[in-house]
Formats: C-alpha cells, sequence, structure tokens
C-alpha cells in the first residue's frame, strides 16, 4: 500500500513516471491521472503520445496545465488514487504564463490543497538541480523555483521517492 501523499522526483527518463503508475495501480483505488503537459512541438507530441499509450483506459484523465489546486480540490476522495504527472511542467507553464501574479496565486493554492486533500496522491516530479547553475535568469529561476517547491512539498508528504535508472531510492517514508 502506498502512502497517503507520495512525491517521486528524478531525472528524465528515470522511470518515475512508470513507477508512479505501478503505485497508483498498487494502491487499489479507482485512479485519476491528471496531465500538466502542454503539447508545443512534435517531439513533446511524441512524449505525450507515450504517456497515453502506457495509462490503462479504465483510468480517469484530467488535462490541467495551470489551475492544479482546482482539479485536486474536485477530484480527491478517500477512495480516489490522483496521480499527478508532472509538477515541473505545471511550474514551467505557471513562469512562461503572461500574467505574472498567475505563478504565485496557482503554487500558494496548490500548497494549500495539498495540505487537506484526502485519498491517495502521487506527485511526479524532475529532479532538475544536480547539475551545473544554467546561463538564462529564466532557467535559473526555474531551478530555484523547482528546488523550492520539492522542499514544500516534501514536508507534507509520508513518502519521497528519488528515482534514478529505473531504481528507487526512499528518501523518506516506506520504501517501495
Amino acid at each position: 500500500m502506498i502512502a497517503a501523499k507520495t512525491l517521486i522526483l528524478g531525472g528524465v527518463r528515470s522511470g518515475k513516471s512508470r513507477l508512479a503508475e505501478r503505485l497508483a495501480t498498487e494502491s487499489g483505488f479507482p485512479i485519476t491521472y491528471i496531465a500538466t503537459a502542454t503539447i508545443g512541438d512534435e517531439e513533446m507530441r511524441a512524449r505525450v503520445a507515450v504517456h497515453q499509450a502506457r495509462r490503462p483506459r479504465h483510468w480517469q484523465v484530467v488535462e490541467e496545465p495551470l489551475q492544479l489546486a482546482s482539479v485536486l480540490i474536485q477530484h480527491a476522495h478517500e477512495t480516489r488514487c490522483l496521480l499527478v504527472d508532472c509538477l515541473t511542467l505545471w511550474l514551467t507553464n505557471l513562469l512562461i504564463h503572461p500574467d505574472t501574479t498567475q505563478f504565485e496565486i496557482e503554487r500558494a493554492a496548490f500548497l494549500n490543497a495539498l495540505r487537506s486533500v484526502p485519498g491517495k496522491l502521487i506527485l511526479v516530479s524532475n529532479e532538475t538541480n544536480l547539475g551545473i547553475m544554467p546561463m538564462g535568469e529564466l532557467s535559473r529561476r526555474y531551478c530555484d523555483e523547482a528546488g523550492l517547491l520539492h522542499q514544500e512539498i516534501a514536508q507534507h508528504c509520508d513518502q519521497v521517492i528519488l528515482t534514478v535508472a529505473g531504481l528507487p531510492l526512499a528518501l523518506k517514508g516506506e520504501s517501495t
């Protein structure tokens, strides 16, 4: 059985989404998959297609690139598992949004919802801060905001897992 709230971190192609999907299935609850990606080019379209093909058809899918808190509140239930993939795409969507106030509003709403949503919640996010400092201002802000967001989320999660080469490493809570 998975913890009530799980954060899964890892690099690109680390196996974090597959692990999240496995844990969601093992929860035994009906699953709502919350996708935050936006498709801006053919490469991203292909990435999304891989995820779509892998998901069971009976999972409910909600696509929401910005208002994550609202979706969590709307779909959370004590007998349901919500799987959010991916927080760093959501963060990117907010950082590049034309209305610069959206970032703080949605971030605060998400963290507030995180504290109170019932049921199982699995959050997937890219760990981007293990390499060199990026050169561009937006890239540095992204890394800073991702790191701060992960720290806050980890405080509210029962389980935090780092995934590398398809192998999960429990940082907090039970190992998988």
